[in-house]
């Protein structure tokens, strides 16, 4: 079997580092800007993470050749290129059993779009499935275990033969669910709240308001989630509460490193630039506002990032903003 990863990110190297043995071919595909020397030649990677990939992983710029005969194809690629690698991916005729799975967490500008909603649009006689859950490659390159979920609309099978595929014994726990919708949003959502957590921790907030802030931080994913077909359960799960627990709590989240360099005064122009890498959270908080606008529904957390991201707000304005809101029920 054959499994391709598109991105040669963090995350997309570190999927193939992590499944190599579970498949007879793997290829890496990345835009040739996005491939180094090191990479192409060595199959190694040092910065921002150090990945060192097994010599049977090919790396590759050529689209075409990286999808070809791949029974199970990744989306790794940041959410503001995935339809112009799906537009390129329609072009070639993909097999009708071949699987698509994103794995990318955001929404699409300005159309407020998932991703797998940009996949079908563009790929509409593809199957498509939903990869999510608390993966911080860091930690999945140390050979700590995590867990996630897997899904795919009206097809069960497909959801369980990528589980079955998927899993790696002991590092790698698959499950299945059947909720697209609330698998993608719990995991893109939350990275709004991840910025507030290490924007509160740069604030040295505490832990009591940690714990306010994702159970606040919760409720707001939930409301906009539930409005637009989630399962409430869902959101509990791996992908929602899982996912926020994790990139909350940890300085190797880049969201929770955007909020906590914004918790210290910098401006988002320059956080970008330093932390030379995607932060889908940042965008994300523009879509949120603008989902819950159109919902009808209360977001202050995720306006509060918004309003720390694209405004010249200080730490101490947007607390005190946040902390004296009308008084209401819980």
């Amino acid at each position: 079997m054959k499994l391709t990863v598109l991105g040669a990110g963090c995350w997309g190297l570190t999927l193939a580092w992590l499944l190599t043995d579970n498949f007879d071919e793997v290829c890496v595909w990345g835009r040739h800007v996005d491939i180094s020397e090191e990479l192409r030649t060595k199959k190694h990677t040092s910065k921002p993470l150090e990945i060192q990939l097994q010599d049977k992983v090919e790396v590759t710029s050529d689209l075409e050749k990286a999808v070809k005969d791949a029974d199970i194809i990744l989306m790794v690629v940041a959410t503001s290129g995935i339809r112009e690698v799906c537009k390129n991916l329609a072009k070639l005729n993909l097999k009708e059993n071949q699987i698509i799975v994103n794995t990318s967490k955001g929404l699409e500008l300005p159309s407020l779009m998932r991703m797998s909603e940009v996949m079908k649009e563009e790929l509409p006689n593809a199957n498509i499935a939903v990869l999510s859950g608390p993966t911080l490659a860091k930690e999945v390159l140390m050979g700590c275990p995590t867990a996630a979920s897997v899904a795919c609309e009206n097809k069960p099978e497909i959801s369980k033969f990528l589980q079955e595929k998927l899993t790696v014994p002991s590092k790698f726990r698959l499950y299945t669910n059947d909720d697209v919708v609330g698998l993608e949003l719990g995991g893109s959502l939350k990275n709004v709240i991840a910025i507030a957590s290490g924007f509160a921790d740069a604030m040295k907030l505490g832990d009591n308001c940690r714990g306010a802030l994702l159970t606040r931080g919760m409720a707001e994913i939930t409301r906009i989630s539930v409005a637009l077909g989630a399962k409430p359960s869902t959101l509990y799960g791996l992908s929602g509460m899982g996912d926020l627990i994790a990139t909350c709590s940890s300085p190797m989240s880049r969201n929770f490193t955007v909020g906590s360099m914004l918790g210290h005064g910098k401006k988002i122009n320059d956080i970008l630039k330093e932390l030379g890498s995607v932060a889908e959270g940042v965008k994300t908080s523009k879509a949120v506002c603008e989902l819950a606008k159109k919902l009808n529904i209360e977001v202050p957390i995720a306006s509060a990032i918004y309003e720390a991201v694209y405004t010249d707000i200080t730490p101490k304005e947007l607390l005190d903003k946040l902390m004296n809101r009308k008084l209401k029920g819980e």
